[in-house]
C-alpha cells in the first residue's frame, strides 16, 4: 500500500504516518513492505488480493469543493414543519467559541473528572437546566433523540414493576417518529403498545404500567388531557410527558400536571436542524424513579474548603454494573450538543427565554385567529407554537403554494396542513404566509390565547444570569476550557472505540446552511445533496466491508449493536427457528453488549 508523498493531501494531513515514518515502523518489525506484513497479520483464507477501488485522494481545497457541490445540491426554504424540529439561532460566541473550537469538540468522555472539569461543569448546569423546565427533581446529562429518549422511559416504568404488567399506553397524538421507534423497542420485551385518543374515555387497565402523552401534542395541543392524566394518578400509572423545552418557558412544567417523567430534544435550544440531528435529548424523573434513569448523571461534590468539583455519579446503567442483567445500553450523552443547548440557556437567562417563547406563541395565536377569522376551521383548540387547520382545498395544492412562496408546511392528510412557529419567524414571513391562504392578517395587537401559564421562577442560578455579553461569556468559556484535557492540548490517556477526530474541514461544513438548515421532513426534491451524500457513503462502506447493505440510521454505537441484534433475531423469526434467543457474549465485551442483547430479547450468557 503506497501513500502519497507529503503534500496538501487531505489524507497525508489527517493520517499520520508518512513514508519515512512507515520506512522506520516496518524496519523495527522486520519487513520489507505493508503487503508483506499484511499477508503476515492477515490469515490468508480471508486476505483478498483485489484493492477497494476509491477515486484519488484529494486535496484539502478539492475536498472542500466535492462538500460544496453536495451542499449546492440541496434547497434551503424556510421549514415551519414542527414535529419536533424548530429553526433556532446559535449565537454567535458560542458556535465561535464551542461548536468550532477544537479544545470542545475533540475532549474525550469525562470517564477521568480531574481533566473535565470544564464539561462537567456544563453538564452539570444542563441538568439543572432540564430540572427547572420540568419540574422533576433528577435529570441526567442528555440522551440521544427524543423518540428514543420516550423508549428508555417506557422501559423504565417497565422495570420499575418487574415484568408484572405488559400494557404502556401511548398518545396518538405523539410525533410519529416517537410512535415507531416505541413499536419497534417494544417488541423484543414483550411489551404490548395501545394507541388511545384523547377523546376516548380513559380506561388504564390492570396490566398498564405506564403511559405516554405529547405535551404540546404533535398537533399543537397546548392542554394535556386532564381527565388521562387523573384517570393514571387514581391507578398509579406512571405518567410520561414527551414535551418542548421552549414551550416549558410558558406552560405548566411536567411536575405540576403530574408527570413523573419527562423527555423531548434540545433542538430548539440553539442547535440547528442538521437534516435531523444529531441533537440532544433530555429525561428527567421523580425520586421515584432515579435508580431507573439510563445514562450518565453529573453530580458536585464540595472539598473541604468549599470549593466545587464535579463527577460522574450515580451509574446505575454503566457497563461496570451489572453486565448481564442490564436493562439499558446507554452508557454516553450527546456532551457537545448539551453543552451547546445548555450555553443557549445562559446566554439568554430566563426572562430572554420567556420573551422568546411568548413572541413564538404570539405569532401561532396572531396566525391562528387570522385562519378562524377568514374561514378556515383550526383544529386545536389551544396551541404553543403550532397550528393545524382544514385547508378547504387540497393539502397538496396549497404545499405547493407555500412553497413556490419559499416554505415548508407539514402534511397531515389530503385536506390538513399543520405549521409551527419558531424563533426566527418574522412579520414580513407571516404576511407572505397570509398571502398564500388568501387570508386577511390580524394585526399584531391580537391578545395571546388564554393558557394557564406558568408563574413559577425557573434558573434562578446565577450562570443563567452573569453571561448576557459576549466578552463575558466569552472569558467564562475560555475559563472552562483550561480546566479541560483535549487533543489541542496533547493526546488523551484514555483511548476508546468513541476517540476519534473529524477534520477541521469536516466541522467547517456542519455549520454551512446548506447543510444546517434542512429540516428532516423537507421535501425530497430539495434534500438531493444529502441523500447523495448519505448514499455516497453506503456505497463506500459496502464496498469496504463485503456487506450487501449498510444502514447509517442507528446514532451510536451501542444503537447500531441492538439494531444488529434485531436483524439476526428477525433472521431466525423468519426461518421459523424463534428458539435460537441465545446470545453469547465474552465476559471481556463491553458493557453495552449484554445491554443491548437484552433489549433485543435474548437470554445472555456470558462466556470467558
Amino acid at each position: 500500500m503506497s501513500v502519497q508523498p507529503f503534500s496538501s493531501s487531505f489524507l497525508t494531513r489527517h493520517l499520520g504516518p508518512r513514508e519515512s515514518d512507515l520506512a522506520q515502523l516496518l524496519e523495527v518489525l522486520g519487513f520489507s513492505s505493508l503487503e508483506e506484513f499484511g499477508r503476515c497479520v492477515v490469515p490468508q483464507e480471508i486476505f483478498e488480493e483485489d484493492r477497494v477501488g476509491f477515486p484519488p485522494i484529494p486535496s484539502d481545497r478539492e475536498a472542500t469543493g466535492v462538500l460544496r457541490t453536495l451542499a449546492s445540491r440541496n434547497r434551503r426554504l424556510r421549514s415551519l414543519i414542527g414535529q419536533g424540529y424548530y429553526g433556532t439561532e446559535t449565537p454567535a460566541v458560542i458556535r465561535r467559541c464551542v461548536l468550532e473550537n477544537p479544545a470542545w469538540y475533540t475532549a474525550y468522555t469525562p470517564y477521568q473528572p480531574e481533566i473535565s472539569q470544564g464539561r462537567l461543569e456544563l453538564l452539570f448546569y444542563f441538568q439543572t437546566l432540564i430540572c427547572e423546565l420540568t419540574g422533576l427533581s433528577t435529570a441526567n446529562a442528555s440522551l440521544l433523540d427524543e423518540a428514543t429518549a420516550a423508549a428508555e422511559a417506557m422501559t423504565m416504568c417497565f422495570r420499575l414493576q418487574r415484568g408484572r404488567k405488559t400494557v404502556f399506553l401511548v398518545d396518538s397524538l405523539c410525533h410519529p417518529q416517537t410512535l415507531q421507534i416505541l413499536q419497534s423497542r417494544a417488541k423484543p420485551l414483550g411489551i404490548e403498545l395501545q394507541e388511545f385518543s384523547r377523546d376516548a374515555e380513559p380506561a388504564p387497565g390492570d396490566q398498564t404500567f405506564g403511559m405516554l402523552l405529547q405535551y404540546p401534542s404533535t398537533r399543537g395541543d397546548a392542554v394535556p388531557p386532564v381527565q388521562w392524566l387523573q384517570s393514571a394518578r387514581e391507578q398509579d400509572v406512571p405518567i410520561v410527558l414527551a414535551t418542548d423545552l421552549l414551550a416549558l418557558c410558558l406552560l405548566e412544567s411536567p411536575a405540576a400536571l403530574g408527570a413523573d417523567i419527562a423527555v423531548g430534544s434540545c433542538q430548539r435550544f440553539g442547535v440547528s436542524l442538521g437534516f435531523g440531528g444529531p441533537h440532544a435529548a433530555f429525561i428527567s424523573c421523580s425520586e421515584r424513579f432515579r435508580r431507573q434513569l439510563p445514562g450518565r448523571l453529573v453530580g458536585q461534590s464540595r472539598d473541604r474548603h468549599g470549593n466545587p468539583a464535579y463527577r460522574l455519579s450515580l451509574q446505575t446503567r454503566e457497563q461496570h454494573i451489572r453486565r448481564d442483567k442490564a436493562t439499558s445500553n446507554i452508557c454516553t450523552a450527546q456532551a457537545l450538543l448539551a453543552i451547546l443547548s445548555t450555553l443557549y440557556a445562559c446566554w439568554h437567562g430566563p426572562s430572554g427565554l420567556r420573551e422568546i417563547a411568548g413572541r413564538v406563541h404570539g405569532f401561532a395565536t396572531r396566525f391562528a385567529r387570522s385562519l378562524q377569522q377568514n374561514g378556515y376551521s383550526v383544529l386545536n383548540a389551544t396551541w404553543f407554537d403550532t397550528v393545524t387547520f382544514r385547508t378547504g382545498i387540497s393539502a397538496e395544492q396549497l404545499l405547493e403554494k407555500t412553497e413556490n412562496a419559499g416554505f415548508n408546511l407539514r402534511y397531515v392528510d389530503s385536506q390538513t396542513v399543520s405549521i409551527a412557529m419558531d424563533e426566527l419567524v418574522t412579520d414580513d414571513e407571516l404576511q407572505a404566509l397570509a398571502h398564500c391562504l388568501d387570508i386577511e392578517l390580524l394585526p399584531d395587537s391580537a391578545q395571546l390565547e388564554s393558557l394557564k401559564f406558568r408563574t413559577d421562577q425557573y434558573l434562578t442560578q446565577d450562570v443563567f444570569h452573569r453571561y448576557h455579553s459576549e466578552t463575558e461569556m466569552m472569558r467564562y468559556l475560555r475559563k472552562l476550557s483550561d480546566y479541560d484535557l483535549a487533543l489541542d492540548r496533547t493526546m488523551i490517556p484514555l483511548g476508546s472505540c468513541t476517540m476519534k477526530l473529524n477534520a477541521a474541514i469536516e466541522m467547517c461544513a456542519v455549520t454551512w446552511d446548506e447543510f444546517a438548515g434542512i429540516h428532516p421532513f423537507a421535501p425530497t426534491a430539495q434534500t438531493e445533496g444529502y441523500r447523495l451524500l448519505i448514499t455516497e457513503l453506503e456505497q463506500m462502506l459496502c464496498e469496504v466491508t463485503g456487506y450487501d447493505a449498510i444502514s447509517l440510521q442507528p446514532n451510536a454505537g451501542s444503537q447500531g449493536e441492538y439494531s444488529g441484534l434485531l436483524a439476526i433475531r428477525a433472521y431466525h423469526e423468519s426461518r421459523g427457528e424463534p428458539s435460537r434467543n441465545i446470545c453469547l457474549i465474552p465476559s471481556s465485551a463491553h458493557g453495552t453488549n449484554p445491554a443491548s442483547a437484552h433489549m433485543a430479547g435474548f437470554e445472555v450468557v456470558v462466556v470467558r
